[in-house]
């Protein structure tokens, strides 16, 4: 197999690695926003750049967050050259907020259920740390 170790040993691995070096972690959407294939488009390049030029700046580590509900993530305010509608995933959707809470929910799901195969040998925070609904 590829990954000769069970996936939360890398996990633990990776989450010692970064309490030990004290580094900063980002997750940066690169892919699609703006609601689901055929209505929501791929996000440009040059924000993506705009992003990762933030983190080297040190502008994102200085900015004004607020919280993604269900997957508990922080979203940056504002970054410069960079819409908010590409920042917030609510805002960039392209439909009715049924539509946009109903493909969260969903999302939510399917990663709970993925999870579920890896979650006898995770963490308790781990576990905690996943979507809530």
């Amino acid at each position: 197999p590829f990954l000769v170790l069970h996936p939360t040993q890398y996990a633990t691995m990776l989450a010692q690695k970064i309490q030990q070096h004290t580094a900063d972690v980002w997750l940066i959407n690169t892919g699609w926003n703006g609601g689901v294939y055929g209505t929501g488009k791929r996000i440009a390049l040059k924000y993506s750049r705009a992003i990762i030029d933030a983190i080297h700046s040190g502008e994102l580590k200085n900015a004004q967050y607020e919280t993604y509900p269900i997957f508990g993530l922080e979203i940056p305010k504002a970054v410069t050259g960079v819409p908010a509608e590409v920042l917030n995933p609510a805002v960039a959707w392209q439909g009715t907020k049924e539509e946009y809470n109903a493909t969260v929910t969903k999302l939510a799901n399917l990663f709970n259920e993925n999870f579920a195969k890896y979650q006898d040998q995770a963490t308790q925070d781990v576990i905690a740390a996943g979507p809530k609904l």
